[in-house]
């Protein structure tokens, strides 16, 4: 009796034990194979996204898809612009064939081609920062808001290089701008500029342009050549050095001033623009009249003109 109970007690329950396992073996790896899966899989998203967000962001954060245009902080942020306040490119006249020059090489440089730096130098007032803004918007409309505007400011042109350092990598384009730069008395920033040009190991970076704007053709005053020419040993190197910066440029645009029917067309421009209604020998008189008061006929007094006239006759300006 205790044989046969030792055979009929001690296989059966080791039977019975290893068919349950064969049969969780079978069954076990399939609910736990779907959370795996989902695990890999979530995890290449993440890849994914976070090398999507690495070419879309700058160093401190800012997703570049936030604006079309920003602000460069000189303790390195990029500050978003939601409205660039800008000129409609056919508003501007006068400057027809800077206009295209410079449309011309922006739309190569948003193709990926070998396009130059550009300086827009001349008289005050005739619209050099206007068609940078306007020639921005033209050509990112095409470029599917692919190419930024990014402006920096003359007192943070020492920044410079920092701000080509987070552009680098980026796939996105940038026009990088700065308005009215000049240098004065004993400021040597303007070395970081010229490292920045055309100078330094790495260089300008392909994805990266600069378009400034001056009155002065050479960027440094004349005072400041002088004085490098009467202190330097050699007089000649000194002024050589300032004067290359401008050479540093590709593209030198000049702006002069207008003639007196350019600065006419420019104003019944705006008018017909803005929807604003004055008869014409009146509206020649008076903008003539406004620019006498002024001592100069240029795109801006041609503007302000518009904006007294517009609130005179109670017409809201909507660019």
């Amino acid at each position: 009796m205790a044989r046969k109970s030792g055979k009929t007690g001690a296989p059966k329950t080791p039977r019975a034990r290893t068919g349950n396992r064969g049969a969780g073996a079978t069954k076990g790896p399939k609910p736990a194979a779907a959370p795996a899966a989902a695990e890999r899989i979530a995890s290449a998203l993440e890849a994914i996204a976070a090398a999507m967000s690495a070419a879309t962001k700058t160093d401190n954060g800012v997703a570049l898809t936030q604006a079309d245009a920003f602000v460069w902080h000189p303790e390195g942020r990029l500050v978003p612009v939601p409205r660039v306040s800008r000129v409609d490119l056919g508003l501007l006249k006068g400057i027809d064939r800077m206009r295209d020059i410079l449309i011309e090489n922006t739309e190569r440089f948003a193709k990926g081609l070998p396009a130059n730096n550009a300086l827009l130098w001349g008289a005050r007032g005739m619209g050099k920062s206007s068609l940078v803004k306007a020639a921005h918007a033209s050509v990112n409309a095409q470029a599917g808001g692919r190419l930024k505007l990014i402006e920096i400011h003359r007192e943070d042109i020492e920044s410079l290089p920092g701000l080509m350092e987070q552009l680098r990598s980026s796939d996105f384009r940038f026009i990088v701008f700065c308005d009215d730069l000049s240098f004065d008395g004993n400021d040597a920033s303007y070395k970081s500029l010229k490292a920045v040009l055309e100078g330094g190991i790495e260089g300008r970076p392909d994805n990266v342009i600069l378009y400034a704007t001056s009155n002065r053709r050479h960027l440094l005053a004349r005072d400041m050549i002088e004085n490098e020419r009467s202190t330097a040993i050699n007089p000649g190197e000194a002024v050589e050095e300032k004067v290359s910066l401008s050479d540093r440029f590709g593209l030198w645009l000049g702006f002069h001033r207008c003639s007196q029917d350019e600065y006419l067309a420019m104003v019944r421009g705006y008018c017909a623009h803005f929807g604003i209604r004055l008869d014409d020998a009146e509206l020649e008189r008076e903008a003539l009249e406004w620019a006498t008061t002024r001592g100069s006929r240029s795109g801006r007094v041609a503007w302000q003109f518009t904006q007294e006239l517009a609130g005179r006759l109670g017409v809201h300006l909507t660019k």
